[in-house]
């Protein structure tokens, strides 16, 4: 099979091409920047210029790659033409142009239609001008599979690296639009697993604010306990659900331009779904995903996850 699962950053380095190690430790080891030399020569397109694909693809571009651009919405595009960044109008005019490509979808059927659709990636056939797709989407290990075999049937139209057929690396990116602005993001291939987790841990710190807000304790010390305590967690210190009590991050404008409250549910569905496969009980991960699925039916689906301790635990603003 053509498909890397990337375990953590530093095995990056065992990746059968140079290039591949040093893309993605470029997004998550190092913070981009115009004088990052990266490999000549190099034609990257980038796909998905939503709140994290964007600003992956403004990294790579700041770190003086060729980059073309693709994504349905047109006013995302228009903002990358402006600055005069080459676009395109489908998945196959980008892999025309492009020796790597990199895709940040939102659900599985997003990605197969990017890579298998009418005017995919794949569409060309059995021969191929990229030599390395990287997936960045959060998706069901089915859809990876599936899109392992199509690239494995696949030929180079030009031998790259000794390689004669294409690569592609499932490799999920974890840290939130924050990381990804700042070029600080997480590859992995356990990402089903870690935004359980996530969205647990979410749900505990809303739950332990709203609670102590009712018993008289501002969420300014509770957030001071928690973080010189055993209850800090990265929903407490870094992204912290409370408006007012810390800056820069969701909570601090209206809960908007985060990791959307629908895409935390689709995740937290793939998990569940995962388990089932396995005969494995997460009651947790299935209350978790009640929740979030309820937030979406309340119409705060396109809010950051983080608006849970607001419109689910009814949290109130820091005064």
């Amino acid at each position: 099979m053509a498909i890397y699962r990337v375990r953590s950053l530093l095995p990056l380095s065992q990746c059968k091409s140079k290039f591949s190690s040093y893309f993605l430790q470029s997004f998550s080891v190092r913070r981009l920047s115009a004088s990052t030399t990266p490999p000549q020569s190099q034609q990257v397109g980038f796909i998905g210029l939503g709140n994290m694909g964007s600003r992956m693809a403004n990294n790579l571009i700041k770190a003086g790659y060729e980059v073309t651009v693709h994504d349905l919405n047109r006013s995302a595009m228009k903002l990358f033409s402006e600055r005069g960044i080459l676009t395109k109008e489908s998945p196959f005019e980008v892999a025309e142009t492009s020796d790597v490509v990199i895709t940040m979808l939102p659900s599985s059927a997003n990605v197969l239609d990017v890579y298998t659709g009418p005017n995919g990636l794949l569409r060309s056939g059995n021969v191929l001008r990229p030599w390395l797709f990287v997936d960045s989407s959060t998706i069901d290990p089915q859809t990876s599979r599936r899109l392992s075999v199509a690239v494995s049937n696949c030929s180079l139209k030009e031998k790259k690296h000794n390689r004669e057929t294409p690569v592609i690396l499932d490799a999920p990116v974890s840290g939130g639009v924050l990381a990804a602005e700042s070029g600080t993001l997480t590859f992995m291939a356990a990402k089903i697993c870690n935004n359980l987790a996530l969205a647990v841990s979410m749900l505990g710190v809303s739950e332990g604010f709203a609670l102590g807000q009712s018993l008289g304790i501002s969420a300014t010390t509770l957030t001071k306990i928690f973080n010189s305590s055993s209850a800090r967690c990265w929903s407490s210190d870094t992204y912290n659900p409370v408006p007012g009590v810390m800056e820069g991050v969701p909570s601090s404008r209206n809960y908007d331009g985060g990791f959307a409250s629908k895409l935390m549910a689709k995740d937290l569905n793939l998990a569940t779904t995962s388990a089932e496969e396995v005969g494995f009980k997460c009651p947790l991960t299935l209350q978790a995903e009640q929740i979030f699925m309820e937030l979406c039916n309340q119409g705060h689906g396109t809010k950051d996850f983080s608006c849970v301790f607001r419109h689910f635990y009814s949290g109130k603003d820091e005064t």
